[in-house]
């Protein structure tokens, strides 16, 4: 399986805070696929691995933990295909419907140190952003529109805006059109 980004454990070990806690990341019809296939043939036991309000997300422990974060290791132990808002961390998302326009951001140092490493190297800056973006605009084209909007209420003031693109015609019809948004998924 080809690595969807650069490893930064060294970094997230490190780390007092823990962005596996209280996240929720969007899962897709797709992604759930994936892990559940991963789990099979990494032989690792989850029980009931996914939890659904609004939208799809891994279970988390009594502790607000990801079910999939091994607290000893301080790892994900569905590294390979985990979710792809925590492969873009720290690097999130808003949808602009006046504009048609997806934006990310990028958390503050304080939010997440990751952030600051990531500031202080404009190489690696540059090649996270683009593979966050790839990541985020698979997630929000595969995302059916009540999903996405619920998603995209939820707030995060910590952040500053560091680019923005085009968003799929398709993604914002159903965004915007209530009657689309009961048809089925974004694509």
């Amino acid at each position: 399986m080809k690595p969807r980004q650069t490893n930064y454990f060294s970094i997230c070990n490190a780390c007092k805070l823990c962005c596996c806690q209280n996240a929720r990341p969007p899962i897709t019809q797709n992604r759930r696929k994936q892990i559940e296939e991963y789990l099979l043939t990494q032989e690792l036991r989850v029980d009931k691995p996914f939890e659904t309000t609004e939208y799809v997300f891994p279970r988390e422990t009594r502790d607000g933990f990801c079910v999939f974060f091994d607290e000893e290791t301080r790892r994900c132990r569905v590294y390979a295909v985990k979710p792809e808002t925590c492969v873009a961390g720290p690097i999130t998302f808003d949808i602009n419907l006046q504009t048609g326009k997806i934006e990310f951001y990028l958390k503050f140092e304080r939010i997440c140190p990751l952030a600051g490493t990531l500031k202080k190297d404009m190489v690696a800056l540059e090649k996270h952003v683009k593979s966050a973006k790839r990541e985020l605009l698979t997630l929000v084209g595969e995302l059916d529109a009540e999903a996405l909007s619920a998603i995209l209420q939820i707030d995060e003031p910590e952040t500053f805006k560091i680019g923005e693109a085009l968003l799929n015609k398709g993604v914002l019809e159903r965004l915007r059109n209530p009657r689309a948004r009961r048809k089925g998924s974004v694509h």
